[in-house]
């Protein structure tokens, strides 16, 4: 455990010697809900897109380092910051940037701003169900659709069907970063269903076959991506690796990892390890993009 971490509470030896016996992906699973960790603990919370991205490098980093146990929940962007103001977690997930409040809380609390790290890229896609005859949509058609202006299929080139919107909760970076980016901070519609997590979005526009979505660009199960153009006069860009690596793809965004202070001990070998080779090539084996050099 860091001992910059605001709470942490150490776990008596004899446990931690039984513990460090059971198999890493085992652990992971153990301590999705504990709320203590060993000295070499590290807690990891907040967005819901990076979830699987977490997992996937705790997971990885516990087989070789069998003395870390690395503790991963979601609950959305905000819900990391809260916690990382609050002193519950180490490493806060986050698919959004930090709030000016958000900075001003922990410097009010602990004398510091937090430090960020952008760990991955991603492309926020629009998901469409696969029989959806629609393919493109201009950033001004999204906005018009979510905030209920446009409200048939019909008025875009699709078929004459009322449009069945599924959106994040409020608490999420992605949703955040979509109202902010592609909503120009207008009012989401009142008829945008709620749900919690990018892979119900993403499950659920599966379902429906006149319902749209968004989320990161790692969720492409039983859906299409709609390639998005910036204007009537831009070409339409799907959220490619090359295109999002490029800038080309019109709704782009880093992911980022907050910690209080500047990392040290197991803490700085966890995120050094996450942003090197093995880090990274696990950022593209889960569907996102590594961060530019």
């Amino acid at each position: 455990m860091s001992p910059e971490h605001p709470g942490g509470l150490t776990r008596p030896a004899a446990v931690r010697t039984r513990l460090l016996k059971v198999p890493a992906a085992l652990l992971l699973a153990l301590f999705q809900t504990a709320p203590s960790m060993t000295a070499a603990g590290i807690t990891i919370k907040g967005s819901d897109t990076m979830v699987i991205l977490n997992q996937r490098w705790a997971e990885n980093y516990m087989e070789k380092n069998p003395g870390v146990v690395i503790q991963v929940t979601g609950g959305g962007s905000g819900t990391g910051f809260t916690a990382l103001i609050n002193g519950s977690t180490d490493i806060c997930a986050a698919s959004r940037p930090m709030k000016e409040e958000e900075f001003r809380a922990l410097e009010k609390k602990y004398g510091s701003r937090g430090v960020e790290i952008p760990v991955a890229q991603d492309g926020v896609a629009v998901y469409l169900n696969e029989t959806n005859p629609v393919n493109e949509l201009t950033l001004a058609q999204i906005r018009d659709i979510y905030t209920g202006k446009i409200t048939n299929w019909k008025s875009v080139g699709g078929r004459d069907a009322r449009i069945i919107l599924y959106s994040r909760e409020n608490n999420s970076g992605t949703y955040m970063f979509f109202m902010e980016f592609v909503l120009r901070n207008k009012d989401f519609s009142p008829y945008a269903m709620s749900l919690p997590g990018t892979a119900a979005v993403a499950n659920a526009t599966s379902r429906d076959k006149n319902s749209i979505g968004y989320g990161g660009s790692a969720y492409a199960k039983h859906i299409k991506f709609c390639a998005v153009k910036a204007d009537t006069d831009s070409p339409a860009i799907e959220p490619t690796e090359e295109n999002i690596l490029s800038g080309r793809y019109p709704v782009c965004r880093n992911l980022f990892f907050y910690t209080l202070r500047k990392p040290r001990g197991p803490l700085e070998q966890f995120i050094s390890w996450v942003m090197g080779p093995e880090g990274q090539e696990i950022v593209a084996q889960t569907g996102y993009f590594p961060v530019k050099r």
